[in-house]
């Protein structure tokens, strides 16, 4: 069904708060959290609608790595992307030590990025790609024409010490997804993040991912008590260089980070200012262009699954149909409607 740019409803402050509160209860009633011990947050997915451009831009403009690509059908893929009668074309593509994987539908195509998608929407998600020098990381962009989400390169003020020195720049894809570049000064972010030497390529790898989200401490619920990420860093942003980096006017936002063992960490943003952001739309399919998925991989698939489902937690499946919980992979929902693809080792 195409998707018009109409302004889609948001619950009045009061029933969304009863919301936000009915989502913590349910975690909170389903008992004692049983973390499952989540290894690894793999590969980052989204959905896009030209798999060879797609493809060519994130290898020629931000210096990815083909890594395969392969084609489904079935259903098994209908059930596991909740789009029926779905075939589908993917490209995994590899950065420094995480990857993406970019799908295309062949079969049963989905919905634009809305032209009026805004950085506090609840359906916004990005990946962060780490640069060894913001100036150069720019001026490619600028070279291949990028549309800008931000003003220009932002760095973040002295006075947050927690972000202070970092510099970044929000940018769109060919299928308008918002990209984050950033860079770390001395004493930020990872050791790896900090080579030396003239060989240091210009990006790097993905520090993160960014989703938006209503409640933190509802997300903490999902991430930390039930899938059993770290806690990994916080701070609270705001000023002039916080909203022309996000463009959204008096933008502050509190930054909450989790990370597994290994792979990119997941970073919640829950805009105190302003409030207005949509809520993540309740009839989102893998189809959809503005759809994301994150790999989240465990040893322990059953208790992670059980754990979830305890908290009732929604899970992606065909119109209609009852979710198996046979076999993995599976995808899930968090409180706000971010997709997670669950996979056991």
């Amino acid at each position: 069904m195409p998707r018009t740019n109409e302004p889609r409803p948001t619950l009045p402050a009061h029933p969304r708060a009863l919301a936000r509160a009915a989502a913590l209860l349910l975690l909170l009633l389903a008992g004692p959290a049983t973390a499952a011990g989540v290894d690894e947050v793999g590969c980052i997915g989204s959905t896009v609608s030209d798999l060879a451009r797609a493809r060519d831009f994130y290898v020629q403009v931000l210096g990815f790595r083909p890594d395969g690509e392969w084609e489904e059908v079935g259903p098994e893929l209908e059930h596991r992307t909740g789009v029926f009668a779905a075939r589908t074309r993917t490209a995994r593509l590899v950065l420094g030590a995480e990857c993406l994987e970019l799908t295309e539908y062949l079969a049963q195509k989905g919905r634009p990025v809305p032209v009026d998608a805004r950085s506090n929407d609840r359906d916004f998600q990005h990946v962060a790609i780490v640069v060894s020098d913001m100036d150069r990381a720019y001026a490619r962009l600028r070279e291949a024409h990028v549309e800008h989400a931000s003003a220009g390169p932002q760095e973040l003020p002295a006075w947050n010490p927690k972000a202070g020195g970092i510099k970044a720049f929000y940018f769109r894809d060919p299928d308008r997804h918002v990209l984050e570049v950033i860079w770390f000064p001395p004493g930020k972010g990872a050791a790896r993040w900090h080579r030396a030497g003239k060989d240091v390529p210009l990006t790097l790898g993905i520090d993160h991912t960014a989703v938006v989200v209503s409640d933190t401490e509802a997300s903490l619920s999902f991430y930390r008590d039930r899938l059993g990420l770290a806690e990994a860093g916080h701070s609270e942003n705001h000023g002039p260089e916080q909203e022309r980096l996000n463009g959204v006017f008096g933008a502050r936002l509190r930054i909450t980070q989790v990370r597994a063992g290994k792979g990119p960490g997941i970073e919640f943003l829950e805009y105190l200012a302003p409030r207005d952001g949509r809520p993540y739309p309740a009839d989102e399919r893998g189809s959809d262009i503005f759809h994301w998925q994150v790999r989240i991989i465990s040893r322990e698939g059953p208790t992670l699954v059980a754990s979830l489902r305890a908290a009732r937690a929604r899970f992606v499946t065909v119109p209609g149909a009852s979710p198996s919980f046979d076999q993995l992979p599976l995808r899930v929902r968090d409180p706000d409607g971010h997709v997670l693809q669950l996979e056991s080792r």
